[in-house]
């Protein structure tokens, strides 16, 4: 690869790099990390003999971007679901190419807040990556409530911590394992600690407004006075699961920066090769910012079609929202978590599975209930009981297998057949989408009664 010092190649800004590339490797996330093992190098051979300097720079920036990951072979999916949009090639079509889309691009996101955070430092960098590592998910949550599509919204949540614990979790032990068989798999429990700590934090918070429902039923007090009850209690709960992220934040970024990061080898060989940032900071920016639009239009195609597709093809909603949505939305970010785990690598898998579902259950989560909120709709944190039940047994579950330090095969196993068992319940879940949306009906018919 040609030196990236070429004054065509990057801005001045990268003589501003806050700190030495060793010094930034030692800041990253597990999702960076995880990330960089779906990335290749791009060669830049025929792009350096463009003889225009801004068009050699863009050539560039477009096949670090576009090229760089080994997913780039599904980028064709995004045009395709615009076309199939545009000419009405049929809801079913444009749903499952919107699918498919989201895949290089959210890892592409991943990538792209890496490349900021070389100019901006680790701290600046972790706060990016805190912030777009769940974007998919943040984005079609806010576009299902736009659409009033509540229960959307929480199948397409709940299934990313079912999916992070009992999945990504599962298959990186699993596979992990297998690959290791003849030697002990070991891991720091530390940060295993804290994000159990604050997924039961998380867990409770979703469990009151269910119980406080039931308790006015019990009570014989329903109607507009429980629903209310319930969102007053969910807005306090979420406000409070927001207090607890920033301090995860600053816990994680700043006090005790070292359990959360990337360690080298015994040989001093990091786990990612990437020692600099191969395009500038505005191009990145302007990248992310594009990258971002485009995951916000694909996401409106998945919410605007995700009940047509569901009927087309014969599952439930459910289904569809709390397992396919997250398996292939996160396909980039759960392969690699595999892949560290077959290099004996748990820290970093378990940094990847742990970390992204606390940030769905204690940022994602909590900042729609309160954007709804704003957005006069009436989200709580209810979840209703199958839900929460299964929410409930997977972080129980999670805890008790990582309470010793050591992994085997077997305990990935397990994981992967409790998200069996929950697939097939909610594969069976044939609730029509309709009688879920019940934030606002609620307390109409609680007015009507009276």
């Amino acid at each position: 690869m040609e030196s990236l010092q070429e004054p065509w190649n990057l801005e001045d800004g990268r003589n501003n790099l806050k700190g030495s590339s060793k010094e930034f490797r030692h800041g990253r996330t597990a999702h960076n990390m995880s990330s960089s093992s779906l990335r290749k190098k791009s060669d830049h051979s025929l792009v350096s003999k463009v003889p225009c300097g801004f068009l050699k720079l863009y050539l560039r920036d477009l096949q670090e971007v576009i090229l760089g990951t080994k997913l780039s072979v599904l980028f064709p999916a995004v045009p395709l679901a615009i076309i199939a949009n545009i000419f009405n090639f049929g809801t079913p079509w444009v749903f499952a190419l919107s699918l498919l889309g989201l895949t290089p691009l959210a890892e592409r996101v991943s990538f792209l807040t890496e490349q900021i955070a070389f100019f901006t430092g680790p701290t600046v960098g972790g706060l990016l990556n805190a912030t777009c590592g769940n974007a998919t998910e943040l984005i079609i949550a806010l576009l299902a409530l736009h659409e009033r599509k509540i229960a959307v919204v929480k199948y397409s949540l709940v299934g990313s911590v079912l999916s992070n614990l009992l999945l990504v979790l599962g298959t990186s032990l699993f596979c992990g394992g297998l690959a290791n068989i003849r030697s002990e798999q070991k891991y720091d429990r530390k940060q295993a600690d804290v994000n159990s700590l604050l997924l039961l934090l998380g867990l409770l918070c979703q469990t009151f407004p269910l119980l406080l429902k039931f308790g006015f039923i019990n009570g014989e007090t329903t109607g507009t006075l429980a629903s209310d009850s319930t969102l007053q209690l969910s807005r306090v709960s979420s406000v409070i699961m927001l207090l607890a992220y920033s301090a995860y934040l600053f816990f994680q970024l700043k006090t005790h920066r070292q359990l959360f990061e990337a360690q080298e080898d015994e040989d001093g060989d990091d786990v990612a090769s990437d020692e600099e940032a191969v395009i500038s900071f505005w191009s990145a920016f302007s990248w992310l910012m594009g990258m971002t639009s485009v995951i916000a239009l694909l996401s409106e195609y998945i919410v605007a079609t995700i009940e047509e597709a569901a009927e087309s093809w014969g599952i439930s909603v459910s289904f569809i929202s709390v397992i396919l949505l997250p398996i292939v939305g996160n396909a980039a970010e759960h392969a690699g978590a595999v892949i560290f785990a077959f290099k004996n690598k748990l820290d970093i898998s378990l940094g990847v599975a742990l970390g992204s579902a606390t940030q769905i259950s204690l940022f994602v989560i909590p900042f729609s209930v309160l954007v709804a909120w704003i957005m006069g709709v009436d989200m709580d944190l209810d979840f209703h009981i199958l839900e929460t039940v299964a929410l409930f047994l997977s972080v129980l579950i999670t805890a008790f297998t990582l309470q010793d330090g050591t992994s085997h095969y077997m305990k990935g196993f397990v994981l992967l057949l409790c998200y069996i068992v929950i697939a097939a319940c909610f594969f069976v879940l044939k609730t029509p989408l309709h009688t879920l949306n019940l934030g606002a009906e609620l307390s109409t018919a609680g007015a009507l009664a009276a």
